[in-house]
């Protein structure tokens, strides 16, 4: 009978310890699926060479002007992009404009500096999960004309559309197509970091961008004399063929007309307006009327309580609280409550990795903003896993960069738009102007880390004094000065007296120099 009382216990122990090494067995392989994911993504970054003996902050080589914007790109042929593997673009969007479809070769996180808009993208497999019905068309005055019926009689049906605003960072997959279009009152800029080293990538380092409509680079449309001498110098030397393969159209411009009559069952007229290749207006058309449904901005989203997102993080993915077609591609860092680090006499630094963005675990990409206030400054830090691209959002500052023989590899001012690539391991340090200093940095890895050298969290801190002294050869009183004069953790508070934040900012730098000597 005793015997027979105890089978049920049995049991349930049985059945609790498979459930339990069930759970450890899914945690291990979502350890080393992530370790592996990890290692492919070295492997792919191993392609880059780095040999950086100095650094530059710098602007948009290429412009591009179209009818309702212009698109910018730093040159990506240039020694510190192609060490960290990425390209950098800009776009400036009128009001009413409208970025022509179009997907990339690579991975991308976007940062909205100014403006709001739609962001529409198409991912392959999902469903259209937005439809205008027909009394809806006909309210606006958009009766089906005679014929256009002869398919179709229902509303349209498109995949999902996207508002976004200043402050969000997108993040987009590679291969994905996209369109945004500016239906605000105001210029929208944006800035995008394209990973050409990810695995997501399988052709070379270069960016490239494939158009599905109108002309992205029509003959005329450049603003940029740079780019004008570069297309002379290739006349010269490549000849007029050459010349006129630069002049690229969009993916349909390369097919036969009548095959692609076939292919979509239309008229050829109409397949040589899906050619566009007597479209002048650019990759940024003008478009008055743009009736796309649209929800409105979910403001839940933004207003959703911080202890429920604290809930998701640290969380492993299980493949029900997000799918592809509806995982989240937009997070907010421009509101000061989002902020990670926060000093109220110094700034604030808000995060954005994997854990918050799930995305950004098949992109291998984070990001972080900043905001510093006048003279304040950062405490001096490695990036331990990424490289870190620094995009000059306001404001100016000074900015210092120390290689691993202990030599400055940049040394100077920085202001609003220019943009600043930090090595993997290469020490930072950042101080602001009297106007502070605001940036978003792109990092090369969706868990990025960093290291701090001064500070309550620093590496100074967390050795023993007896390390210290011996070391720097200096007494016990000075280590425990480097030790423990800093209590502040990341953002350092400025002084309004120039004298006292340029001694401290020497401070900091004469100690970046003297650890990494040593």
């Amino acid at each position: 009978m005793g015997i027979r009382s105890l089978l049920p216990l049995a049991l349930c122990f049985v059945l609790l310890f498979n459930g339990c090494f069930a759970q450890i067995e899914q945690q291990q392989r979502f350890f080393w699926q992530k370790l592996q994911q990890q290692q492919q993504h070295r492997r792919g970054r191993a392609r880059t060479e780095c040999r950086i003996q100095s650094l530059s902050a710098r602007e948009p080589t290429y412009k591009f002007d179209s009818e309702a914007g212009t698109t910018e790109f730093w040159d990506r042929n240039n020694e510190e992009f192609e060490c960290a593997g990425v390209a950098a673009v800009r776009n400036v969007i009128q009001p009413q404009g409208l970025l022509l479809p179009h997907y990339n070769n690579a991975p991308q996180l976007l940062y909205i500096v100014q403006g709001s808009g739609l962001l529409g993208t198409v991912i392959p497999g999902c469903a259209e999960t937005y439809e205008s019905p027909q009394r809806e068309r006909s309210m606006r005055g958009e009766e089906s004309r005679e014929g256009e019926s002869q398919f179709r009689t229902g509303g349209d049906q498109h995949q999902k559309v996207r508002q976004f605003r200043q402050g969000d960072v997108l993040a987009l997959p590679a291969g994905v197509t996209l369109w945004f279009y500016n239906n605000g009152q105001q210029r929208l800029v944006t800035v995008a970091l394209l990973d050409t080293s990810n695995p997501a990538n399988q052709l070379d380092l270069q960016f490239r961008h494939f158009f599905l409509a109108g002309n992205p680079n029509p003959r005329g449309q450049s603003g940029s004399r740079y780019e004008e001498e570069i297309r002379g110098r290739r006349e010269q030397e490549q000849g007029e063929q050459q010349q006129q393969r630069c002049q690229t159209g969009n993916l349909f411009d390369g097919f036969d007309q009548n095959l692609l009559a076939d292919v979509f069952n239309v008229d050829p007229e109409l397949v040589r307006n899906l050619q566009g290749r007597e479209d002048q207006r650019g990759r940024i058309i003008r478009v008055e009327r743009f009736d796309v449904l649209s929800p409105e901005f979910e403001e839940r989203e933004e207003q959703r309580p911080s202890r429920e997102r604290e809930g998701r993080r640290g969380s492993q993915p299980n493949g029900l609280e997000e799918t592809i077609c509806t995982m989240r591609l937009r997070e907010n860092l421009g509101r000061p409550s989002r902020a990670d680090v926060y000093n109220p006499r110094g700034g604030r630094i808000s995060t954005l990795n994997s854990h918050n963005l799930p995305i950004l675990n098949w992109l291998q990409l984070s990001a972080e903003r900043g905001v510093l206030y006048q003279n304040a400054i950062m405490a001096p830090y490695w990036n331990m896993n990424a490289h870190s691209i620094l995009y000059i959002l306001r404001g100016s500052g000074r900015i210092q960069v120390v290689g691993d023989t202990g030599n400055s590899v940049f040394n100077d001012e920085v202001r609003e738009g220019q943009m600043l690539i930090v090595p993997q391991n290469f020490a930072v340090v950042k101080r602001a102007g009297n106007q502070g200093l605001d940036y978003i940095a792109f990092k090369t890895n969706d868990q990025a880390m960093t290291s701090p050298l001064a500070g309550r969290l620093s590496a100074i801190r967390a050795m023993p004094e007896e390390v210290l002294m011996n070391s720097y050869q200096i007494s016990r009183q000075e280590a425990r000065s480097l030790k423990y004069n800093r209590e502040e953790a990341t953002v350092f508070a400025g002084r309004r007296s120039g004298g006292y934040s340029t001694r401290a900012f020497n401070y900091a730098l004469t100690a970046v120099e003297a650890l990494l000597k040593a």
